[in-house]
Order: C-alpha cells, then structure tokens, then sequence
C-alpha cells in the first residue's frame, strides 16, 4: 500500500460498522451532552452526571447530532448526492420539533404541573408531575446546530 494512503490502524475511529458521519453524529452527540454535565455541575457547584441521560438544554444534542451527520455527508458525498438530500430534510424536521413542538410540550408540562400542584392542595391527588424540560430554545438550537456543523467538518477534515 502506497505510503500516501492511511491505514485504518492510522485513524483509530475508522470501522466497518460505522461510517466517518456516524462517528461525527455520535461525538457530537456525546460532546453535548458532556457540556451539560459540566455546566450544571459549575452552576450547581456538584458533579451532575444524571445530566447526561437528561433531555433538553444547552446546546441541543438532537440538533448537533443531525447537524454533525448532514455536515459530515455533505463534505464527504457532496452536497448534491441523494445521501446529503435525505440527511438535510430529516435533519430540518428533527431540529425542527427539537425547537418548537417539543418546546410547546415543555410548556404545556409547565402549566399542567401548576394545575396539579393546585389540585393537590385542595384534595388527596397525588399525581407524579410531569417533565417540563422537553424541547429546546431556539439558541439551545443554535449551540447544536454550531457544535454539530463544527464536528461533522473535523470528521470530514479528517478523511
């Protein structure tokens, strides 16, 4: 093999499994998720691990993930291959219901708790409360969406 092309042994994240945009989806994803941990864990002053299986905050992991990957194809099949078409509209969709309907989710959550919490007080319901961190903002959006095209170009770069 010619000294100018690298071997896998060369690039430890290279497999027969997954592709170059897969591994850029799954750091990307990770890497947002471990900003969470660790901002929750300076605002709390406390390690927040739980944080990394939590959905919602900043930035978005739904959004880098899908970002990372269409990043990352486009780079690597081009932006007109019929790879990177699908990519980009299912990223669009993803990010979003990650933006607007899971945000209004969110606020529904919000305003049920407040009626249960009511409830409550008046009588003997004890209902769980309901996750009101669903969605995200549209500048959490806006972290995964940088955060995502960044990786997915390192993972492009790379090839």
């Amino acid at each position: 093999m010619p000294d100018s092309v690298p071997r896998a042994r060369d690039r430890p994240w290279r497999s027969r499994l997954i592709s170059e945009a897969g591994w850029a989806a799954i750091v990307a994803g990770t890497l947002a998720q471990l900003i969470k941990v660790a901002s929750t864990s300076w605002r709390e002053s406390r390690f927040a691990w739980p944080r990394f299986f939590d959905t919602g905050g900043m930035p978005s992991s739904h959004t880098a993930v899908v970002t990372a990957l269409t990043t990352a194809i486009g780079c690597l099949a081009g932006v007109r291959s019929t790879l990177f078409s699908i990519s980009l509209i299912f990223s669009l969709y993803f990010i979003a219901e990650a933006g607007g309907l899971r945000q209004d989710v969110g606020r529904h959550a919000r305003a049920l708790n407040a009626l249960l919490d009511e409830l409550r007080e008046s009588s003997s319901i004890n209902h769980q409360r309901l996750k009101e961190l669903v969605g995200h903002t549209w500048t959490e959006v806006g972290g995964g969406l940088l955060l995502g095209i960044a990786v997915g170009l390192l993972f492009a770069l790379l090839d």
